[in-house]
Parts: C-alpha cells; structure tokens; sequence
C-alpha cells in the first residue's frame, strides 16, 4: 500500500490501586507525541490487588480523568494483571493453518486453565519457532476470568469509552519498553535488562532480552507502605500522609527514622527479585542494567540507593523522555509523572498495532 490507514488512536487506560492514569499518544514518521494527559485519585479499596472491586467508583474516576485531559478519543485499552492473568507457552505444530491452530488451542486450553473454559476469556499469539524443535511453534496463551475482563469494560462504559483492546500488563509494560530502548545499553540488543515497577501495593519485577519479557513476578510492595508509615508515626489521616510524601514539609527525623528503612525495604526487594531471576535459569548469570519506574522511583536518591545496594548499573525510566508534548498536555504535570506511566504508555501504544 502507497498509502497505509492512519492508525486509529487509543487511550491508555492504567487502572491501579492508588489512581487510574490516562494518556494518548500521536505518532508522526518515527516519533511521537503526548495528546492529552491526566491523572484522577482512586478511591480506597475501589481496586485490590489490580482486581476492581468497586465498578461504580473506578468508572466515575476514569470518567474524571477522560474530563480533565480533555480527550475527543473514544476507544481505548486497559490491561489486567497480576494473579488475575495465567500466561502459558506452549507448542504446537509449525505446519498448522490460523484455523487449525486456533482448534487446537481450543481443544487443549482446558489443561492449562484451572477453570471451567465457559467462565474464562483467552487468547493466543505465535511467539516464533520452538528453540528446541523446528517443526514446532511457541504459542503464547493468555487466560483470565471473563468477569475481570467484563469488570474493565463495564468501567469504561461509565467513562463513555470503548474497551478495544484488554491487555495484559506485562505485554504493556514489554511494549513501554521500546519507548526507553534509548536509555539502555545497545538500546537493548543482547542485553539482559530488569525493568522494577514500584506501583502503590505491588511491585512489579520483570526481565527483557532483546525487547522480549522472559520473565516476570510480583511482590507484594508499593509505596503505600511508606504513606503508612508516615501516617503511624506522625499521627496523620492518609491523605495528609500522602501530600507530606508528595510535597515534603515533614520533620527532620523523617528521613533517618523513615525513608532511609523504605530505600532499603526497596532494595532488598530487587535484590530478591533479581536472585529469584537467576536462579530460575541457569543461562544469565547478571542483568546488564535495571530502568526503575513507578511512583516510588522518583523519591530523590532511590534510584542511586538501588544501584549501589544491588551493584547493577540502574536508571530512572522514562518513557517520554523522547516524546514531544501537545499544548493540550500539561508539561508539568506529564513530566512530573513520567516515571509512573510505564503501563499507560504501553496500552497507548496499542493505537500503532
């Protein structure tokens, strides 16, 4: 084609315990810029661990965000992940046809879900040739309750959105990636590369190869420890707790009594992450380098603290850092976010599929 279709954009919608964070992309020849952008508090216990809870509520505050960026888009994408997700590859013959395939995932899907297949949404895609076997194919399949998938779009529908695509935050977090392979060494070829997602209650630790997860896990852990913390010690709620984290003010025993053990609490957690990464395999031996995203991230010195604990070089994500900004976008607020849109500029992202 002379002239390819102009991509249809999409909104990415990043629907967390702490705030649903909503983002659109343009692109123009290879680069890309941020449209609209808005960010909308979630009300407590709304969502818990990344299962929405709460339809009413996370639908009135993504409706609030979609208000305040300002957006004319109506489709978007959302993901699910966590327990909610099961992630299976497995293989199956190279030589057979799309409808052959999909018959034989069909048939097969039942020994890898542990539920009735009438309650579950699945899908599938052909990673490429089975290392081990050229006769064969890797396919990745991916399986979640049809009521967390049901929940999603029913939030939107509130929002007045369209869910287009339901994805799975670690292929979100995958396709962020390719926004900050200019931070990483050989933008990422042949190189082993950790990616650490400090969301507000989970953490999320995942490692690419050639812009490929090939692992990922959670952990319990997220910044709302801190703003608990915080709260106990200083005897305030936990919006206060929350706003004295954001915007300092706090005494001068904070960081000493507070924040040095939270630093330290973060490091341990990668350190663990890292050493379940390695041990799981026997073909790395280290990580050529860490991108630290998430809300928690940005806490001054964090990234450096991490570095030098863990002993593996470590930068701060940002996935805008080579992205031009709209007048519409507000530059402060998008910039001062960068580090905590990893998963909403991967769904975006899915405007350019």
């Amino acid at each position: 084609m002379l002239f390819k279709p102009k991509a249809k954009p999409k909104l990415g919608v990043d629907i967390s315990t702490s705030s649903v964070k909503l983002i659109e992309i343009s692109r123009s020849g290879d680069g890309y810029r941020v449209e609209t952008y808005a960010a909308e508090p979630m009300p407590p216990n709304a969502v818990v661990d990344k299962v929405i809870q709460d339809i009413e509520a996370v639908g009135d505050a993504v409706r609030k965000a979609v208000k305040r960026a300002g957006s004319r888009v109506k489709d978007a994408a959302v993901a699910i992940g966590g327990a909610s997700v099961i992630t299976k590859l497995i293989p199956m013959p190279a030589a057979l046809s799309d409808q052959e395939l999909g018959e034989q995932i069909e048939l097969q899907a039942d020994q890898y879900i542990p539920f009735p297949l009438e309650e579950v949404s699945f899908d599938y895609e052909i990673v490429g040739p089975s290392p081990n076997d050229p006769e064969m194919v890797d396919v990745l399949l991916a399986a979640t309750r049809r009521e967390n998938v049901e929940a999603r779009q029913a939030v939107l529908d509130i929002a007045g959105l369209n869910a287009k695509v339901v994805d799975i935050e670690a292929y979100a977090l995958e396709n962020a990636c390719r926004l900050m392979t200019y931070q990483m060494p050989d933008e990422g070829m042949d190189k082993t590369i950790g990616v650490v997602d400090f969301g507000a209650t989970t953490t999320t630790f995942s490692v690419l190869r050639d812009h490929r997860i090939i692992y990922t896990r959670d952990q319990l852990f997220g910044g709302k420890q801190l703003t608990e913390e915080i709260m106990r010690h200083y005897g305030l709620s936990f919006e206060e707790a929350g706003k004295a984290k954001r915007e300092g003010g706090l005494p001068s025993n904070y960081k000493p009594e507070i924040l040095d053990p939270f630093l330290e609490d973060m490091a341990q957690q990668v350190n663990r992450s890292i050493q379940f990464f390695l041990s799981s395999q026997s073909e790395f031996t280290e990580l050529d380098q860490l991108i630290v995203c998430g809300g928690c991230a940005a806490i001054p010195g964090a990234v450096e603290y991490i570095e030098e604990r863990v002993g593996t070089p470590a930068v701060l994500g940002d996935p805008l850092g080579q992205m031009k900004l709209s007048s519409k976008a507000k530059a402060q607020l998008v910039e001062n976010d960068a580090v905590s849109l990893v998963i909403a500029c991967g769904l975006a992202m899915r405007s350019f599929d």
